[in-house]
This record gives C-alpha cells, sequence and structure tokens, in this order.
C-alpha cells in the first residue's frame, strides 16, 4: 500500500446505526471505508474489491461471521478485527482459530478500536520488511535468530526461541494456546496449556523485569498471548452502544 492511497476497510455489520457510527470514526482517521450488512454481500466485496482490513460482526442476518471468516480466508489475507457481543472466551478462541487476528467486545471504545485496527495495519505493512524488531531495550533479529538486550545476547533455549518469534510474526495479534501448542508441538499435544504457561514464564524472566513491566507482552486470559507494539496505549474514549 502507497503512503499516498488510504488504507481501505469493509465495515461488515447488520445494525445500520454502528456502520454508521464506525463509517464517520474511520473517514474522520483518514480511512476508505466501504459497507456490508450481510455475510455473502460482503464476500461478493471482498472477491471484487479485496480490502486492506476488515471489521466483521459474528452476529449475521444470513451467514455467520465465522462462516463468512472461512469463507474470506480463501481470498485474502486482509487483517480481521472481529466486532461481538459475546463475552465469553470460547467464542473469542474459536474466532481467532478460524483465523481474525484481533477480538473487540461491545460495547467498545472509538479510540480503542482505531488503535487496534492501525496495528493490524501497521503489522501487515511491515511483516515482509522488518526483520530486527525493538521493544524497549529489547531487540529481535528475525534473520540471524537473535536476542539481545541493551545488546547483550539473552541466552533462550529453541523452544523459547521458537515461541518469542511466533509472538513477534503476529504482532498485536492474540496468538491462541491452541496455536501455540500446534506450531512448537505439534497437533497432538493442543490441549497440554501447561506447556505454554511453563515456557512463557521462563521466557519473560529471560527477558527482563523492564520488559515485562512495560506491558510488550500481554496476556488474554483464557485465550492466549499478544505482544504489542504500542504497550502504553490504552482506550479512554466512550463506548459506542451494543448493538
Amino acid at each position: 500500500m502507497s503512503p499516498e492511497r488510504k488504507a481501505n476497510v469493509l465495515v461488515v455489520d447488520d445494525e445500520p446505526q454502528l456502520r454508521c457510527m464506525l463509517n464517520l470514526s474511520l473517514d474522520e482517521a483518514g480511512y476508505s471505508v466501504r459497507e456490508a450488512g450481510e455475510g455473502r454481500v460482503a464476500l461478493g466485496e471482498i472477491a471484487i474489491h479485496p480490502p486492506d482490513a476488515i471489521i466483521l460482526d459474528l452476529g449475521l442476518p444470513d451467514i455467520s461471521g465465522v462462516e463468512v471468516l472461512h469463507a474470506l480466508r480463501a481470498m485474502c489475507d486482509a487483517p480481521v478485527l472481529i466486532l461481538s457481543v459475546a463475552a465469553d472466551e470460547e467464542s473469542k478462541v474459536g474466532a481467532l482459530n478460524e483465523g481474525a487476528d484481533d477480538y473487540l467486545t461491545k460495547p467498545f471504545g472509538r479510540r480503542e478500536l482505531l488503535a487496534r485496527l492501525r496495528a493490524l495495519l501497521r503489522r501487515t505493512a511491515s511483516a515482509q520488511s522488518d526483520q530486527i524488531v525493538r521493544f524497549g531495550a529489547i531487540e529481535v533479529d528475525l534473520t540471524l535468530k537473535w536476542v539481545s538486550r541493551d545488546g547483550m545476547q539473552v541466552k533462550l533455549t529453541g523452544t523459547e526461541y521458537q515461541l518469542l518469534e511466533l509472538l513477534v510474526l503476529q504482532l498485536d495479534r492474540v496468538v491462541t494456546h491452541r496455536r501455540i501448542l500446534r506450531e512448537l508441538w505439534g497437533p497432538k499435544d493442543e490441549d497440554k496449556i501447561h506447556y505454554v504457561r511453563t515456557y512463557m514464564t521462563r521466557l519473560r524472566t529471560k527477558l527482563g523485569r523492564e520488559f515485562i513491566e512495560a506491558g510488550y507482552l500481554q496476556s488474554e486470559s483464557g485465550v492466549g498471548y499478544r505482544l504489542v507494539s504500542e504497550p502504553k496505549l490504552r482506550a479512554r474514549s466512550s463506548p459506542f452502544k451494543a448493538a
């Protein structure tokens, strides 16, 4: 995406009032916005004009948001931010495992939504070019597979590095416990969450107190973990009304 072109965001939600508010907020933030009130309409839009990002409600009138998510992944790799009134862990994990990149529960704050969207677009734009990623004093060189703190090597085991690398490659996205287990230990160990917790504790210890206290590594309770590029960014605006 060239610097001159506005990022194109497709908003998929069956509530006209919420779509209107999202359209106004995104337009004010400098995005080009398209809308769809049904899942099949959204898939048609995606097939003809692939967007740069998608904001997707799970509760659609014709087909479920999860079905839309599953189908669109065969057409494009655009980051998907899920919106839903469902706050239970099962709904969140299900959507993330189907290919969603982030999840917001209604009602949500305008600033938080915009911050999440910026993070997803930034990660997508830089994924192919950034081989050295910095988090305060921590530097991760993806080419050399080298981790340092203040210029000194942080000695990680192979599994500890693989865990950190996975989080870096999914920067600003939630990585579920299931995905971590599948990619590091294989599909037969997807239920062994204690593996993840043990290695995450080791990784936090080795990366150091300042890294953790700054908030770069965030735990999504019952879901997974997120490594963030802007740990101190927090939403403080009034929330939208729930649809």
